[in-house]
């Protein structure tokens, strides 16, 4: 039976899908998905999200914004670019924003300014924010823990451990999983997927990277794998593959503002 599937994350606006965005589209929805989140992690990319949302008008949806780790590379006025793009059509979400600790492209400092320019960008456009961690989960969580108000969002390719996973869920925060959920070593990763309400709970692929089981390491990733995502979630959750794929998939419409 297929699925009902929705990719909350994957980057079908970089050179991997330069050449085959169509056919990437078409085995997505030949595997049950009905909608995609593009991110930009750039202007470059932003953009090109836009102009795939247009093409793509109701499957794909943009999320624009500058990834931390691009923001010491970004321009003076790039961020009134992404502010513009924030109100084109087919734009559902801001981001990729957040912090990062693992890669030394951006200080710290410069990535805490872009991040709370971004949730600032949320609060005056009532769009939901998707947030990149990496080794970076506590930094995160203090940096929200500081502003007015904390908009609704995303923690993309959740990979926290349960303390972390329940101080977000405490903002009101969904937590999506990608395809490390599903490595054989990642036994408490899924065990903080089994905690996350149902209501609170994405899938992603984050698209090329991260295949998951049984297709880890074959790049490019695209998003009709995230069946085997979603699968791994039920399995953990003890429901069926075909209730937590409807409740995603609901849970992705309500929070991008999808009809």
């Amino acid at each position: 039976m297929t699925l009902e599937l929705f990719d909350t994350h994957a980057h079908l606006n970089v050179k991997a899908f330069d050449d085959n965005v169509d056919e990437v589209v078409q085995r997505s929805k030949d595997a049950g998905l009905v909608g995609i989140a593009v991110i930009g992690i750039d202007v470059a990319t932003s953009r090109r999200a836009c102009e795939l949302a247009a093409e793509y008008p109701g499957y794909l949806h943009a999320v624009v914004g500058i990834q931390p780790n691009s923001a010491a590379e970004a321009a003076d006025g790039d961020f009134a670019i992404v502010k513009e793009l924030a109100s084109a059509p087919g734009v559902c979400g801001i981001g990729e924003t957040g912090l990062d600790c693992y890669w030394d492209d951006t200080p710290m400092q410069m990535q805490q300014e872009f991040f709370d320019r971004h949730l600032e960008l949320c609060r005056q456009t009532s769009l939901p924010m998707v947030i990149h961690m990496r080794e970076s989960g506590d930094l995160i969580a203090e940096q929200l823990q500081r502003q007015s108000s904390v908009p609704p969002g995303i923690m993309h390719s959740f990979t926290g451990d349960m303390p972390l996973a329940k101080t977000c869920l405490g903002m009101g925060l969904h937590i999506s999983f990608a395809g490390m959920v599903t490595f054989k070593k990642s036994d408490e990763l899924r065990a903080v997927a089994k905690m996350v309400p149902e209501d609170k709970l994405l899938v992603e692929t984050d698209s090329p990277y991260l295949s998951p089981e049984p297709l880890r390491g074959r790049r490019p990733n695209e998003p009709a794998r995230v069946e085997h995502t979603l699968r791994c979630l039920a399995e953990v959750r003890g429901v069926s593959a075909e209730h937590l794929a409807g409740a995603t998939t609901q849970n992705a419409r309500r929070l991008f503002q999808l009809s």
